[in-house]
């Protein structure tokens, strides 16, 4: 299965040039201010003890540059399920390195022009996946394989800057069937799983996998007035939406970074924000942890909306607000059926009952005799029976091969004289994501710095993509 990257050919991403942080209150360079910060009072969040800690986000995207002084303590050793490796080295082809970007907006401290991750004490499982893009681009982005893998590592939030596209086939699910049951498995175990809802609005909107599956929350993106931005994929299955416009972030180069645009952004903040909440009511289970934040929705609505979803998300609202204990949780609701399907025909382990000492106890009494004699008349009766019986089986098979040969004959005849044999269904087309009429991203340079030696080739068609 191929799969784009989400926020990389959608992503109207400048490079910024070294300086000092800005002096205004929003952290961030000034011409990409983190303008959510002063919207939603983090730091006075922060101070009230919602500062992400003892929550960990499963990140699957391109790999994390761990190394950065700004992530190196909160990255975690993950898992590369291309190239071996533990997820720490960012497989991005291009300087922008899309994993390494988005943990810096969940997690990243204070640094370079003071771009600051939103939770700075969450940590970050870093999950490398071969993604169009990277460096080690594969068939199989093996998607299933590392959602489990994070939740059974401690990903309490599954965070998926990334989508599929699917042509609609008669008869086919929108979701794979594998990781549809690896997002239960997550809910099951505890998890909220996030993901990216694309960037093919305000027309094309391309169903996109994981977003479309049930159980995920699938963020759309908004400008810092709370409008929806016109590359924000409509979608009736949009949970909610989230800041996805001029985005700063972090580059997988040391001492350069980005800004830029894409629902990739607006799932990495709403997944920071979800760490914020957890931080700050850690006894609440993942059911309830989502109901406070689709309770405290900006827009907030009871039906979906194609473009906002559920509404938009508000940091300060869903750590402070009052929410009753039976706040409707629409997302997890959906998929309840089906995951009590699955643990109703879930077989259980068959475990061998043990006595109160440990030991295993006997199922019964037994003595030990004398061998049967074999050759007595019953036996011997026995036997001239079977025998007649089996020659009976064998006189039978030698007809019924006759028989089935001809039959084989017969049936092959109707679909030579025009009938034809069913046909397999095709299997999904994947295809690149992008933005109508956004480019690549570009970099710019500081006007007052030296021209850089060479300039940077955007994305060629057919190796990048985005949501």
């Amino acid at each position: 299965m191929r799969r784009v990257l989400a926020g990389v050919a959608a992503t109207t991403a400048a490079l910024i040039a070294l300086g000092s942080a800005p002096a205004a209150a929003a952290p961030g360079p000034p011409d990409a201010p983190e303008y959510w910060f002063d919207q939603w009072q983090i730091e006075n969040l922060w101070s009230g003890g919602a500062r992400g800690g003892g929550v960990t986000i499963g990140e699957i995207d391109t790999g994390v540059t761990a190394s950065l002084p700004e992530l190196a303590a909160n990255v975690l050793p993950g898992i590369d399920f291309g190239i071996s490796g533990d997820g720490q080295v960012d497989r991005e082809s291009s300087d922008f390195g899309h994993g390494t970007a988005m943990a810096s907006i969940m997690v990243g401290q204070r640094g370079i022009l003071g771009i600051t991750g939103i939770a700075p004490d969450a940590k970050v499982l870093p999950i490398a996946v071969p993604l169009i893009g990277t460096t080690d681009a594969a068939h199989d982005d093996h998607l299933a394989q590392a959602i489990r893998w994070s939740v059974d590592h401690g990903g309490k939030i599954i965070s998926m800057s990334l989508g599929g596209g699917r042509r609609r086939v008669a008869g086919s699910d929108p979701c794979p069937a594998d990781e549809q049951e690896a997002i239960y498995y997550a809910i099951r175990k505890g998890a909220i799983v996030v993901a990216a809802s694309g960037n093919n609005g305000p027309s094309t909107n391309t169903v996109e996998e994981p977003g479309v599956c049930l159980g995920v929350v699938s963020v759309g993106a908004v400008d810092s007035s709370g409008t929806v931005a016109d590359f924000s994929s409509r979608h009736p299955y949009l949970t909610l939406t989230a800041p996805g416009v001029n985005i700063p972030s972090l580059s997988r180069v040391a001492g350069s970074a980005y800004s830029g645009d894409g629902t990739s952004q607006a799932t990495a903040i709403a997944s920071a924000v979800l760490a914020l909440v957890w931080s700050k009511f850690p006894k609440d289970t993942n059911r309830q942890v989502l109901a406070r934040v689709l309770a405290t929705l900006d827009r907030h609505r009871t039906s979906r909306d194609p473009a906002y979803g559920y509404g938009t998300i508000n940091a300060l609202r869903a750590v402070t607000g009052s929410v009753p204990v039976t706040a409707p949780n629409p997302v997890f609701d959906a998929a309840a059926p089906f995951i009590a399907r699955d643990q109703a025909f879930a077989v259980p382990p068959v475990r061998p009952t043990k006595s109160a000492a440990g030991e295993r106890v006997s199922v019964g009494r037994f003595a030990v005799g004398d061998a049967p004699r074999l050759l007595v008349p019953k036996v011997l009766a026995g036997l001239s029976v079977a025998g007649v019986g089996l020659l009976a089986l064998v006189v039978l098979a030698i007809v019924a091969r006759v028989r089935r040969r001809r039959r084989g004959v017969l049936a092959i005849a109707p679909a030579a004289a025009g009938g034809a044999p069913p046909m397999a269904l095709p299997a999904p087309e994947w295809r690149e994501i992008s933005a109508p009429g956004m480019p690549a991203y570009q970099p710019l340079t500081d006007p007052f710095a030296p021209p850089p030696p060479e300039p940077h080739r955007p994305p060629q068609s057919g190796t990048a993509g985005a949501s």
